[in-house]
């Protein structure tokens, strides 16, 4: 089985990556929706999180506030390390263990999406690295129609690896600028290639 990793900055377009790959049948897991399930409540990453940046975080049903979270960690490095030293090899396990379950079940190929795939030094464990990136403007674009601040935005983008320095280390780029139909174009000529 190959194993691809598929990265890239915030708002390039992984989300509609990972949907294209999915109506194609190819497995994918995505770190952001494992980050998701981890602080569950009940998760023990949660307590750690709790303990670590206190109670102040949890809504009163025990749900971690996540913009409450990103706020303090997009704002301080050293809370940032901190949250992904509980996170990140949690995440990991998560991950790995997707891509032995895709193993015994004769897959031809999967997909793991990790936005911080270089950042954590996960790039061994991929067969090939895919690169998802548009210019500096229609992302910038993009993430103001989240409703995000130029502050916001300038903070996740500070806590990644420039664009230009995660398409030199991939296999592969996806440049996303254009309509979705060049988008789903180039993944299928990558998906020939793998």
């Amino acid at each position: 089985m190959k194993v691809c990793g598929l990265t890239g900055g915030v708002g390039m377009g992984k989300s509609a990556a990972a949907e294209f790959l999915r109506a194609r049948r190819v497995p994918v897991v995505d770190a952001d929706d494992l980050a998701r399930q981890l602080v569950q409540p009940g998760q023990p990453a949660l307590a750690e999180i709790q303990a670590q940046f206190g109670n102040g975080l949890l809504t009163p049903d025990g749900r971690l506030r996540r913009e409450d979270l990103a706020q303090i960690v997009f704002a301080d490095a050293v809370a940032r390390q901190k949250l992904e030293a509980i996170l990140h090899p949690r995440i990991r396990e998560c991950w790995q263990a997707q891509i032995e379950v895709w193993r015994r079940e004769n897959h031809l190929l999967a997909v793991v999406v990790i936005p911080l795939l270089f950042e954590t030094g996960a790039e061994s464990a991929f067969d090939k690295i895919i690169c998802v990136a548009c210019s500096t403007a229609t992302q910038r674009e993009r993430l103001l129609a989240r409703g995000w601040t130029p502050d916001q935005i300038r903070q996740r983008l500070a806590a990644q690896w420039p664009t230009d320095r995660k398409i030199a280390r991939s296999n592969f780029v996806v440049w996303t600028d254009g309509t979705l139909d060049v988008h789903t174009q180039q993944l299928e000529r990558i998906l020939a290639l793998v």
